[in-house]
């Protein structure tokens, strides 16, 4: 029970104070992809990660009821649904905005997970929890706001947007200099954290994320 726990923990950051969060403990490589409706509408976010092979043998141990050294279908299910879940408070590590104003998610109806090749892969779509229609300028990015996980998009094709729709869009992936952020926002970084150390959103600003002008 304790490192069930400890999982459910890892997985959200849920207990963990932002500044001893500050260092990333879970690496994740991913792909997003953003598929915009026949109704010029974005219909879902469909969402890969692959988490690194040191935590997933911490998942394998702990979910590995039967102790054969793999997970099977109920084992990868119960996996999938702690993270559904669990990750509720932090949107799923999902970024939105439209015109500068945040947009929220829905609920994924099921997280799928396998593991393959001493890593767990983890796959799930998500919906905007408002009408997000495509005009002005968009952005989606997927990132850890305690920053316990670090999440990176191995190229610029792994954040991708899908459909006709799009076609009338401008793409762009946008992938922060963290010196440059640091030395912009460094008066407003500092002000925003004394203020308010365990709710600062600082982790947004370094994060990779894909830029639609439409």
């Amino acid at each position: 029970m304790r490192k069930r726990l400890a999982i459910i923990t890892a997985l959200a950051a849920c207990t963990l104070p932002y500044a001893a969060s500050a260092h990333p403990h879970i690496f994740v490589e991913s792909r997003l992809e953003v598929i915009g409706g026949p109704d010029g509408m974005v219909q879902e976010l469909r969402n890969v990660w692959r988490f690194d092979e040191v935590f997933s043998s911490s998942v394998l141990l702990d979910f590995d009821k039967n102790t054969d050294l793999k997970l099977d279908e109920g084992e990868l299910a119960e996996l999938g649904e702690t993270m559904r879940t669990s990750l509720g408070d932090y949107h799923y590590f999902t970024a939105l905005t439209m015109n500068g104003a945040t947009v929220g998610v829905q609920k994924p109806d099921v997280i799928h997970v396998t593991f393959k090749d001493g890593q767990i892969l983890v796959f799930f779509s998500v919906k905007p929890d408002k009408p997000m229609p495509l005009k002005g300028r968009l952005t989606f990015g997927i990132y850890d706001p305690t920053m316990y996980t670090a999440i990176d998009f191995p190229t610029d094709k792994d954040l991708v947007a899908e459909g006709p729709a799009f076609a009338k869009c401008q793409h762009k992936v946008v992938r922060p200099d963290p010196d440059e952020v640091l030395s912009q926002n460094s008066t407003s970084l500092t002000d925003a954290f004394f203020n308010d150390p365990t709710g600062t959103d600082m982790s947004k600003m370094f994060a990779t994320r894909l830029e639609l002008t439409c």
